[in-house]
């Protein structure tokens, strides 16, 4: 773990401990969250928050409720909306200055780096996947708790691989964050040895020029394949894509069969548990962005408690999903099992059996250490 990370959770926790036993633990979050709109929340996009992070923070506490009480701490969420780069650059400072042990930030990449730039707190990121966060624009003050988009891309290719589905029809949307997330897809394919028989791009319009780009009978015929690979940043067109493909052929990305840190129905290692006891605080089923928020002051708590630093290399902290996480040092990402579910159930998880890494096979997904790109950690 790099040893600017490792000195701020160190003062961090001297601070916390000084603090009149309160510890503070900062949440910045988007204002006037678009993603939170009722009528987005309704369609229920696989990938896409169904409520504020807030939420899965708050389960973590209740949760450490005895342990915090016997330890004579309490804890203060201090939830901040944050609208500019602006916002959140002053957000970071202050949050730094009253002496928070850990901020969780559920924003943008840009608003993300504006924060892990301004003060020397831990930021545990709960809402961004962009792989450039984990590579050229890692932050040494950044632990990212949601999986990067290789690592999504890597668990669906390796299911791929193990069905023997190799040959793959790549459909994807318009946006720069389609061809950010292409990107990754197009990398996951070319490591495991899967065929692209075909790449094509799709638009939803209601101009009849354009029907073509929308038809999923169009978009899907003519070409032999054996799944369909779909990237739909938005989620619109993916959701009417199962069940509607030229071949009677499998859906997988955004829509069919998703990698995701966490799907509702998993139903091993205590993760039911879990589901019900944030569906009782949260009147609502748990995604992967609150998994993340969870997640992330699960470990901040844990390492007050045991007053040992989450950077350590022997803390590792249960995420409910089989296996001990911890974070790796080349880029600061929470290394994890990945769960992939069709909105029903939960079908597989990620890393597959057979898969082999000569040192820690959850490594198979996302950047390996002989990979990275990050350079302002060790």
């Amino acid at each position: 773990m790099s040893r600017t990370l490792a000195l701020i959770v160190v003062m961090a926790l001297a601070a916390a401990s000084a603090c009149a036993s309160t510890l503070t633990i900062g949440l910045l979050q988007r204002a006037d969250d678009e993603r939170l709109a009722p009528q987005r929340i309704a369609l229920a996009y696989p990938g896409h928050p169904q409520g504020p992070a807030r939420q899965g923070a708050e389960v973590a506490i209740a949760e450490s409720k005895f342990q915090l009480e016997a330890a004579q701490l309490s804890v203060k969420l201090e939830v901040v909306d944050v609208g500019s780069a602006d916002d959140a650059r002053s957000a970071a400072r202050r949050l730094h200055r009253a002496g928070a042990s850990a901020v969780l930030v559920d924003l943008p990449a840009p608003l993300l780096l504006a924060a892990a730039d301004a003060a020397p707190v831990t930021l545990f990121n709960i809402g961004a996947a962009d792989d450039a966060l984990r590579e050229a624009q890692c932050r040494g003050n950044v632990v990212h708790v949601l999986p990067s988009e290789r690592m999504r891309a890597d668990a669906l290719a390796q299911v791929l691989v193990a069905r023997r589905w190799q040959r793959v029809l790549l459909l994807h949307g318009p946006g720069a964050q389609d061809a950010k997330r292409l990107a990754s897809v197009q990398g996951a394919l070319k490591r495991f040895g899967l065929k692209t028989v075909a790449q094509r791009p799709f638009k939803l319009a209601a101009d009849p020029r354009e029907r073509e780009l929308a038809h999923p009978l169009l978009l899907t015929g003519g070409v032999e394949h054996d799944v369909v690979w779909v990237v739909d940043s938005d989620g619109e067109f993916a959701r009417g894509l199962p069940y509607r493909t030229a071949l009677p052929r499998p859906v997988v990305g955004d829509a069919g069969l998703t990698a995701l840190a966490w799907q509702g129905r998993y139903e091993r290692h205590g993760a039911p548990q879990l589901a019900h006891r944030f569906e009782r605080h949260a009147g609502r089923a748990m995604t992967d962005h609150d998994w993340a928020a969870w997640l992330a002051v699960r470990a901040v708590l844990q390492s007050a408690l045991e007053r040992r630093s989450w950077t350590a290399p022997d803390f590792s902290v249960d995420g409910f999903k089989g296996v001990r996480l911890s974070i790796r040092a080349w880029d600061h990402q929470v290394r994890q099992p990945l769960l992939l579910g069709d909105g029903q159930g939960v079908v597989a998880t990620a890393p597959v059996e057979g898969v082999l890494h000569p040192r820690e096979v959850l490594d198979t997904l996302g950047t390996d250490a002989p990979e990275r790109l990050c350079k302002v950690v060790p």
